[in-house]
């Protein structure tokens, strides 16, 4: 059974966010070498997922292969993932959001006025290949995703980006 919460009638799946987080976490943290050995890590944090659904979240994630120093190769996030993990900031940012909205396959998010060009600087910097980029005012981020990718998807990347943050609204409303 999918853990949700919904906002809009949309159910955002908390386990898929919460396994690319761990996921996110995992490789960001130590030396892995083979989707087998994610799976395990996973699996010891009380994870479960096939290796196709590990195939298509490391996709999703951005997630490559480096040499590893040692004479073979290592999962490693992209340069775009790393530079995101500012999570103070995160913590900063989400206080100030005050409801999403979707609208004929965008996305508005309102913030507190004054907070809408620091929160899309800080989701365009999270470099998320959901989302092709943002359009900032005084309290209000038009957010535009990529070609073929959903709102729903787009939910699942905003919550990866500001952990927290489909909460925070819910507890608004």
């Amino acid at each position: 059974m999918k853990k949700c919460i919904y906002l809009q009638n949309i159910c955002i799946n908390m386990q898929k966010t919460k396994r690319l987080l761990v996921i996110e976490k995992i490789i960001s943290e130590e030396n892995i070498s083979t989707q087998e050995e994610l799976l395990r890590k996973l699996k010891g944090k009380g994870i479960s997922c096939t290796q196709a659904t590990l195939s298509r979240n490391l996709r999703q994630l951005g997630v490559g292969r480096i040499p590893d120093g040692a004479g073979g190769y290592k999962y490693s996030l992209s340069e775009n993932n790393r530079r995101s993990e500012k999570s103070s900031m995160k913590l900063n940012i989400v206080p100030v959001i005050q409801d999403i909205v979707e609208a004929k396959g965008l996305m508005v998010m309102k913030t507190i006025p004054g907070n809408a060009s620091n929160t899309a600087f800080f989701i365009d910097g999270a470099g998320r290949y959901e989302i092709a980029g943002t359009i900032a005012g005084d309290d209000t981020i038009l957010i535009i995703p990529r070609d073929g990718i959903t709102i729903q998807q787009v939910h699942t990347c905003l919550e990866i980006i500001l952990p927290g943050i489909h909460d925070q609204i819910k507890s608004r409303k």
